[in-house]
């Protein structure tokens, strides 16, 4: 049996026995980078730690920090009641605020884990307040992110069209952009509809309703520590978006720095930091490097393409795109699929747009993943209104029907009308 099928089963068990067993699906994780590392691929302890995705954890760890101290002296509240005041009390209107906020972010140019860092930790504190399903406003703010992720001068939007036109395919940047825009759209209104969003149409929040600390809070304004933490949200806004920084490292130097201005009031907020959350990723991304090592989906793509019939094998892609994205960078995964589907394209008569749109839509909208970095941040800034294992369930579930569901209803309305 090749590595590539002891990875592909190695990855099958872990997500069987994380889902059967209260374990953390990070430690196993971990336990199955080794196991199969070391003894299929023949690698080096050192080289299979070095697949932990750094970049994420030091974001987990940043962010969480940082919302952390917000949430210690009250600016989280503060942004809250700011935001009901400006949709007017309409709970309703709340998710869908996020929802575009976080589109517009990356349809400028914001890395879509970056929005999802800054936008998510506010978002869910909307959700625990205001009874709004946290499931539903988590999953608002990953698919707002997707939604604008493939504007033409986006991420994503410029990963995909450099990648096309390497490959000799003609690139067709709107019609990428406003499929993932359309899907993911559709996505949060069905998430509205099913998780009680009709309820909130007739929700009001009056501010006569308010406690007695909440009140309070509103007639004291707004203190200076709120203020210095409202400028360090700025700050790492501009620095990570505009000025292109890793958003971890800009995060958890704001944290640092608020924490050394009053140290015994903050020494607690370390506790805060998601910790369970960060062994997930570190474990998963870890044996996601396995997968990719291993050449699991290079091995099944090349399969795909040998089926003889172009839209099957779109549709196996899509498929190959949405399993492994679910587990590892959408960014790093898309500069691989895409060239894979290049011999279905010129030997099966099918549009190269559509077939590229349904492959970027399919590879992304899996990003609710807990075991990516977008599924991931919401879980770590989970309300208090719910346990982490009861979110972590709900995520996991949605993000299982989205991988079995998602790439068939993709294909079926982008590859099948043209082919």
């Amino acid at each position: 049996m090749g590595p590539e099928w002891v990875a592909i089963i190695g990855l099958v068990a872990l997500f069987l026995v994380g889902t059967a067993v209260p374990i953390n699906m990070g430690a196993l994780g971990f336990v199955a980078a080794w196991l199969v590392g070391m003894w299929s691929l023949d690698m080096d302890e050192k080289d299979i730690v070095g697949g932990i995705s750094a970049d994420l954890v030091l974001t987990l760890i940043g962010v969480t920090y940082l919302f952390a101290i917000a949430k210690k002296n009250g600016t989280v509240d503060l942004i809250v009641r700011v935001a009901v005041k400006a949709v007017r009390g309409r709970v309703a209107l709340i998710p869908w605020v996020m929802f575009a906020i976080t589109a517009l972010l990356t349809a400028i140019g914001a890395v879509s884990p970056a929005a999802c860092a800054i936008i998510g930790p506010i978002a869910l504190g909307f959700a625990g307040r205001y009874g709004i399903s946290p499931l539903m406003m988590g999953m608002f703010v990953v698919h707002g992110a997707q939604a604008g992720g493939f504007s033409p001068i986006s991420i994503y939007g410029t990963i995909t069209n450099s990648v096309m036109e390497d490959a000799g395919l003609p690139t067709s940047e709107l019609t990428v952009f406003f499929a993932s825009l359309v899907v993911n759209t559709l996505m949060a209104l069905v998430l509205f509809v099913v998780l009680g969003g009709r309820k909130l149409l007739s929700a009001r929040i009056d501010p006569d309703d308010a406690t007695e600390e909440e009140a309070r809070a509103a007639e004291e304004g707004v203190r200076l520590d709120q203020v210095l933490t409202l400028v360090a949200f700025l700050v790492v806004a501009v620095v990570a978006l505009i000025l292109d920084k890793n958003i971890g490292f800009v995060a958890i130097t704001a944290a640092v720095v608020l924490s050394m201005m009053a140290p015994r009031r903050y020494q607690d907020t370390v506790r805060q930091i998601a910790w369970p959350t960060v062994l997930l990723v570190a474990g998963v991304s870890c044996y996601a490097t396995i997968l990719e090592e291993a050449g699991s989906p290079e091995f099944v793509g090349d399969w795909a393409a040998g089926l003889g019939v172009a839209a099957i094998g779109a549709l196996v892609l899509c498929y190959v795109g949405g399993v492994v994205s679910a587990f590892a960078s959408s960014t790093a995964l898309l500069p691989v699929i895409i060239p894979i589907a290049v011999p279905l394209i010129e030997d099966g008569g099918i549009s190269a747009a559509l077939v590229v749109a349904a492959l970027a839509v399919s590879s992304t909208i899996v990003d609710v993943s807990p075991f990516s970095t977008n599924g991931a941040l919401m879980l770590a800034n989970k309300p208090d209104s719910i346990s982490e294992p009861v979110y972590y369930r709900q995520i996991l579930t949605y993000s299982v029907i989205v991988v079995v569901v998602g790439p068939l209803l993709v294909w079926a309305g982008l590859v099948l009308p043209g082919w």
